[in-house]
């Protein structure tokens, strides 16, 4: 087992997070004398060390405590454990956030933060290599190296106040004949500590390749003998650099004057959200439209809405009936079903024409599993400033407003001339209702928010952007939308967005931190990975299914006008639905 050395602390200069580990040599360390005990040694600041305990205590297995210091004596290890001094000369790696940046061959420029720090030492005193020889099998080097792999699982720790992490493991090749006497050799050498957590399929721990492991050297598992797992104190690894109690502030609204916080995991996870939505595979130039932490800042600003509005519908195919196209309402339903799950209030707006069109849709999302339960499906004819503020507030009274936040997703923008173009610059005003009107009024009434998600710059709420997509979209001088939302996400296809923020909800809603500033640190708290939050999130085979229901409806894709599964112009199977796995594999991730 390694020695390894965590730290996280606030430097000067910033608040920052270090795990220090140094170079192991597992062989040697794993089979050692009784007399020494081989130990892992965490430290962290004074105010985790209660939750680090107790996450410790909930997993036993990869994280056995052997006991704790004080602060200013961390490096005093407990009786019969391998200890060093604070400033010895071993090489260590540094972490910020969880990723190396670096090595460090002393902690001498990190003794003051040291002192208000609280040191935890994880024991390893079941000894495989022992085992293994009494159960007669030959002591291994994996590939002639003397670093052991260790393999990250899919199978979560228990989390405890933003500490949480994978199960990571070690593996041992064993013959078939071996298993049984191995095991218990194991498990009178070591007890619960020395019980393999897994026998067999690799997969089914989450492990794709012994090829890669996490950390250290793979190992090879020849033909006729089985892959044997045991739990390893590599966990604290991820443990601690995912732990979410470094916050960022974020500015949300301006009136009423409001700010958000989040961790700086859970708003780094949202921001590799936000880059893979901004690829651009239909070449239009939406790179530069691109503002950063737009998809943040929209989707802490949507955990605080009590009641959301969402509308949809780009009637771009004007000689066909319908003359929707296929990116928009699936985004618009996956954030229903998400907010849904979160118990928010949550309706869909779109063109009174179009209003039969997707109430078969929501129905049918509902019969197909897609969607939890119907939702209210309104129009809006607008006519006046009056009439747009008497529909948002109740009795048109701007103190109490119907709805907190807007979100228009692939939904057809006025231009500066009051048109409603397309992308090829076909003017479709006589399609669309004036539903822009709603994102004009919630400007001037305090507590409403508004989101535009779109591909192109010509949708409600790009008029964020509406100078670049001027400057750099085919026709932008003429199609820009020139309705601004507070928040403009820009994604590939639209339908990214819409799935993007269900996302980034889930990593927020399953953030220590901001749960806490959600509850007003009162109240219970909910799991992270609720399963109900885990149910809700876009899937494969949701999208699918969602898509099959708009080519049953007739619906088309917008650039090639087929019926048929696709979106943009691009197929759902390997385009979307890789972009769907991935953005689902991001989010429920554990670090």
């Amino acid at each position: 087992m390694p020695f390894t050395l965590h730290l996280r602390s606030r430097l000067p200069s910033a608040i920052r997070s270090l795990i220090l580990q140094k170079k192991p040599n597992i062989r040697n360390t794993s089979s050692m004398a009784g007399e020494l005990r081989p130990a892992s040694l965490v430290v962290l600041p004074r105010s985790l060390a209660p939750a680090f305990e107790r996450f410790c205590q909930v997993n036993t297995g990869p994280l056995p405590l052997l006991g704790q210091s004080e602060p200013e004596k961390w490096m005093l290890p407990p009786q019969g454990a391998i200890s060093e001094t604070r400033m010895g000369h071993p090489q260590f790696w540094k972490y910020e956030f969880g990723a190396c940046t670096g090595s460090l061959a002393s902690l001498e420029q990190y003794s003051e933060q040291l002192k208000d720090m609280v040191a935890f030492f994880l024991g390893c005193s079941f000894s495989l290599e022992e085992a293994l020889e009494k159960a007669g099998l030959p002591r291994r080097d994996p590939a002639g190296h003397s670093q052991a792999g260790a393999y990250k699982t899919t199978v979560p720790c228990v989390t405890h106040a933003g500490f949480c992490c994978p199960l990571v493991v070690t593996m041992r090749p064993i013959p078939k004949d071996k298993l049984e006497g191995l095991v218990r050799a194991c498990c009178s050498l070591g007890g619960e500590q020395g019980q393999p957590v897994h026998m067999g399929d690799p997969e089914l721990l989450g492990i794709k390749e012994l090829s890669k492991p996490a950390y250290g050297d793979a190992m090879v598992c020849p033909p006729g003998e089985v892959p044997v797992f045991w739990p390893s104190p590599l966990t604290s690894l991820g443990a601690v650099s995912s732990c979410e109690r470094i916050p960022e502030v974020h500015h949300i609204s301006q009136d009423p004057l409001h700010y958000s916080i989040a961790s700086v995991s859970a708003s780094q996870k949202i921001r590799e959200l936000e880059s893979m939505i901004g690829i651009d595979p239909g070449n239009r130039g939406i790179g530069h439209l691109l503002c950063k932490d737009e998809l943040l800042k929209a989707s802490l600003s949507l955990s605080h809405a009590r009641s959301v509005l969402i509308t949809t519908g780009f009637p771009t195919h004007f000689n066909h009936e319908p003359p929707e196209e296929t990116d928009g309402p699936p985004g618009a339903v996956a954030l229903v079903a998400f907010l849904q799950a979160l118990e928010k209030e949550v309706a869909i707006i779109v063109d009174q024409r179009a209003w039969n069109l997707h109430q078969k849709i929501v129905e049918d999302a509902v019969e197909q599993g897609v969607l939890k339960t119907q939702i209210p499906i309104l129009t809006y004819q607008g006519g006046s400033v009056e009439a747009a503020q008497a529909f948002l507030c109740k009795n048109g009274d701007p103190q109490t407003p119907r709805f907190d936040h807007l979100v228009a997703i692939e939904r057809a923008g006025r231009a500066a001339d009051g048109n409603y173009y397309n992308a090829r610059k076909m003017n479709i005003k006589h399609l669309v209702d004036p539903i822009d009107d709603l994102f004009l009024a919630a400007k001037k009434i305090p507590g409403i928010s508004s989101t535009g998600v779109g591909d192109g710059g010509n949708e409600l709420g790009m008029g964020k952007v509406k100078e670049a997509v001027r400057r750099h979209i085919r026709h932008g001088d003429v199609i820009a939308c020139d309705v601004e939302a507070d928040f403009a996400v820009i994604a590939g296809v639209s339908n990214w967005g819409g799935y993007a923020l269900a996302c980034a909800l889930y990593i927020l809603y399953s953030c220590a931190v901001h749960s806490q500033y959600l509850r007003k640190a009162v109240g219970p708290s909910r799991a992270p990975g609720d399963q109900a939050w885990t149910q809700a999130l876009p899937s494969v085979i949701k999208e699918e299914k969602m898509l099959g229901i708009l080519v049953q409806h007739k619906v088309r894709s917008g650039v090639s006008g087929i019926v048929g599964m696709e979106v943009d112009g691009l197929p759902f199977h390997n385009t979307h639905a890789e972009m769907i796995q991935k953005l689902v594999d991001v989010t429920t991730a554990q670090v």
